[in-house]
């Protein structure tokens, strides 16, 4: 996954917003869906190549990326995708809990029908992912059922604060769907459960080990790879 020469050209992007910042979150998109590697080289005309642009939106973009930590610059190598450390996943991952957890406290106080059954559906859309091994659904289920948790914790700057991480998370959380699989949406199911019944602090409690749990996991991938660097490619990797 990632290797450059399995990717096609994209189509020429729409240019609404600032073509630097469409570049940028262009990139980091490949970045998070791992289209690029950690530790990839980034080769700006490469890059413009692919994306259809010239190469001073691309050198703009890994700019920003690096103040942004997703880009590494070695000074006489070039630019670098980072590849993260197991403290800063920690800090991250442990951020999320706290923010999330709150987030599942405030969203039961105010769920609705309507809500909840929103809530189904992208579990149900989870579940599906899950059944079809489709590690990007299962990472974009995932992503839209906490998104919509927080939108109904009804807090703005809660969801500002969890908006800046929330990109990162996607990010980290991709290598260890898989592993998280089936019981990471049993533990979607009871949180939903206890939101539409309005339990504010078990919903808190919930979401907290929830997160935890993805947490550990990410952790012990991790302690693996470095014991095992080379595994064997999986099926349908």
């Amino acid at each position: 996954m990632g290797g450059r020469g399995s990717r096609s050209r994209r189509k020429p992007l729409e240019r609404p917003a600032p073509l630097r910042q469409v570049v940028t979150d262009e990139i980091a998109d490949m970045i998070i869906t791992g289209e690029l590697s950690p530790g990839e080289h980034l080769v700006e005309q490469e890059l413009a190549a692919q994306l259809g642009v010239s190469r001073q939106p691309v050198r703009e973009a890994l700019q920003r990326l690096h103040s942004e930590g997703w880009v590494d610059l070695r000074p006489g190598l070039g630019a670098f995708v980072h590849t993260p450390t197991a403290e800063e996943a920690d800090q991250l991952l442990a951020a999320r809990t706290l923010l999330e957890a709150e987030s599942a406290r405030l969203a039961a106080a105010n769920a609705t029908p309507a809500l909840v059954e929103q809530l189904w559906e992208l579990q149900a859309a989870g579940e599906a992912a899950v059944e079809a091994d489709d590690e990007a659904g299962m990472v974009a289920a995932n992503a839209a059922l906490h998104a919509q948790i927080m939108t109904m914790s009804g807090n703005t700057v809660l969801s500002e604060l969890v908006g800046i991480v929330d990109s990162r998370v996607r990010w980290y959380y991709r290598p260890i769907a898989r592993s998280r699989g089936r019981e990471a949406w049993d533990e979607h199911r009871e949180i939903i459960e206890v939101l539409a019944a309005g339990n504010a602090r078990k919903a808190g409690d919930l979401m907290r080990k929830h997160t935890e749990r993805t947490r550990k996991t990410y952790h012990q991938r991790a302690q693996e790879a470095e014991k095992n660097p080379n595994p064997p490619v999986e099926k349908g990797a």
